[in-house]
């Protein structure tokens, strides 16, 4: 698989770096966050089967197959993605998973105290690249058996001016970066709603759209950055336990899908 695949048309231009979205640009303007910057050592990645830290849980995760050992927001990021199609505006990826294999967790022994994660379920899991006029549409596929319990979020950063004055609003509400900071390490959840609009100061804003997540959480600490992320479902007001009755169970096939609209 080639390392940095490239879209292109008459006013954007999107790189994509093993299934990782690295730039969008749009008439000149960069909008997603540089890794290397401050805030961030990537620029996006997947949450899945779960989302949030699980350290409270002890990395264990009750299911109608048994216990899965999983780490904050989940296993999928550990596995690799290969390309299975690519034309001139569309690239999509795939991640495949077999029940009950061990994954090595890169967390370990750093910043956890589990060496190996593993999920009681098959899965495959899709991302979808579509770049069109100013908008770049990022589809999710999850096949797997019916009933298999699980959380999703998609975890992209934008890049920011650095001035710290940008807001978003959503649920006709304005929200401040002051407001997201306050939030700390559990991000700022923006719940029951399908859209949030960034007000850029020194580029075009951006409208993300979404289909099936519901929900957003916004992270940061820093000035140059912001996570906007759709979630499923938000794991932070309680110490939730994570099982079953807390998530989402498969339809077999579920789709789900964000819109990354320059305005």
């Amino acid at each position: 698989m080639k390392s940095i695949i490239v879209l292109e048309n008459s006013n954007s231009k999107v790189s994509i770096e093993n299934g990782e979205l690295i730039s969008f640009i749009f008439k000149g303007d960069e909008y997603v966050h540089q890794k290397g910057n401050k805030g961030w050592r990537k620029s996006d990645d997947e949450m899945f089967p779960v989302i949030g830290p699980t350290s409270m849980n002890n990395y264990r995760m009750h299911t109608k197959k048994g216990e899965a050992i999983q780490d904050q927001h989940g296993l999928l990021r550990e596995l690799d993605y290969e390309l299975f199609y690519e034309d001139n505006a569309c690239v999509k990826f795939i991640k495949s998973y077999a029940a009950n294999t061990k994954i090595n967790n890169a967390k370990f022994p750093e910043k956890s105290t589990e060496p190996l994660l593993n999920w009681p379920f098959d899965f495959t899991f899709e991302k979808h690249f579509t770049l069109k006029e100013g908008m770049l549409e990022i589809n999710f596929i999850i096949n797997s058996e019916e009933g298999m319990p699980y959380m999703l979020g998609y975890h992209p950063a934008f890049m920011l001016s650095d001035t710290g004055k940008e807001i978003l609003i959503a649920n006709d509400k304005n929200i401040t970066l002051e407001n997201i900071y306050e939030a700390g390490h559990n991000a700022f959840p923006v719940l029951n709603t399908d859209k949030i609009v960034l007000k850029n100061i020194d580029r075009n804003d951006l409208e993300i759209t979404t289909t099936g997540f519901d929900n957003f959480m916004l992270w940061t600490q820093v000035d140059n950055m912001l996570c906007i992320e759709p979630i499923t479902q938000y794991t932070s007001y309680t110490d939730q336990k994570f099982s079953e009755e807390n998530m989402r169970l498969s339809k077999g096939i579920n789709e789900f899908s964000v819109k990354v609209k320059v305005i």
